[in-house]
């Protein structure tokens, strides 16, 4: 695999969580092309939101190389970053490279005047001086992410997990993408968005939740999962299932099985030689004709070309 340079821009009071996100998920790794940079506006250190420090950092030289850069959410976001740092985002994206932010570095996209147009995403919380600050973009307060390519931004905090996640299943793949988000004992893919955080207490630990059922349904997926059986499973009646599921997820229960359905069969596309019927079954898709429909639906090619494009093959 060619190398893919990944530059993440530590600004002034980077949050450390949002930093520590790409850093983990793009740390180079014998199945995947990642060559990790953290930069800074200057060389040397960069102090976090919390108060410590993170060392020997790059300096934005390391933005001019990049393929893809990663912004990470920031303290201060309502100033605007340095002139030198809006400078090189706006170079960077100017030559093509793909730019992506967590949380509140949505900010410091919007300060170079790379989202004008677009409709972004950041934290729930910031969502109104985002809109406030830069008029000329509109932010979709109730998804995890957004991809805009080759701009990408993620809300709150954790999310960024799911933005990095996704651009490691673009480029890579929906099988690299899963064997990572295990080792960081993540959900692989998780739908809804962050709208369902707002305003809502922490159910209490013994509150029935919700977690089990799906843990189930994601080990059967090839059977005919109804809504009753669902809710058989959980003990609950088929309304509060819809409920709680819509609580928990962000969406309804058929199509939360959709998308794990299709990112099921992405991955037995990638790491089998199985034909595309008997990846329908397994995936509980049920014919290639349904398959490949939905496919084109969410990934807007066909199966065969995406296993042409992320099929792995098998060394000793």
């Amino acid at each position: 695999m060619s190398a893919h340079r990944v530059a993440v821009l530590a600004l002034p009071h980077v949050l450390p969580l949002d930093l520590g996100i790409p850093t983990q998920i793009f740390n180079p790794r014998p199945n995947t092309p990642y060559e990790l940079t953290v930069c800074g506006a200057t060389r040397g250190s960069v102090t976090t939101s919390t108060g410590f420090t993170v060392g020997a950092t790059a300096g934005l030289a390391a933005l001019a190389r990049a393929d893809t850069i990663i912004v990470p959410g920031y303290w201060h976001y309502r100033r605007p970053p340095a002139p030198e740092v809006t400078a090189a985002l706006k170079l960077a994206f100017s030559r093509g490279a793909r730019i992506a932010s967590i949380c509140t570095g949505a900010f410091a996209l919007a300060a170079a005047g790379l989202l004008n147009g677009r409709t972004v995403t950041t934290h729930w919380a910031s969502a109104d001086e985002l809109e406030e600050l830069y008029p000329h973009l509109r932010v979709d307060r109730n998804v995890l992410y957004i991809d805009d390519d080759p701009l990408l931004t993620s809300a709150g905090v954790t999310a960024g997990i799911d933005l990095c996640l996704h651009i490691v299943r673009k480029d890579l793949g929906a099988a690299v993408a899963n064997d990572i988000a295990r080792e960081l004992v993540a959900a692989p893919h998780r739908d809804g968005g962050q709208a369902q955080y707002i305003a809502q207490s922490l159910p209490e630990p013994t509150a029935h939740t919700l977690a089990d059922t799906r843990d189930w349904a994601l080990r059967h997926l090839e059977e005919t999962l109804t809504l009753a059986a669902l809710a058989d499973r959980a003990r609950v009646s088929t309304r509060t299932l819809v409920r709680m599921w819509r609580q928990e997820t962000g969406v309804s229960p058929h199509q939360w099985l959709l998308t794990a359905r299709v990112n099921h069969a992405r991955e037995l596309l990638e790491v089998t030689d199985l034909g595309i019927e008997q990846i329908a079954a397994q995936s509980g898709l049920g014919t290639s004709t349904n398959l490949r429909a939905r496919f084109r639906d969410a990934l807007g090619i066909t199966p065969t070309a995406y296993r042409r494009t992320f099929q792995r093959t098998t060394t000793v």
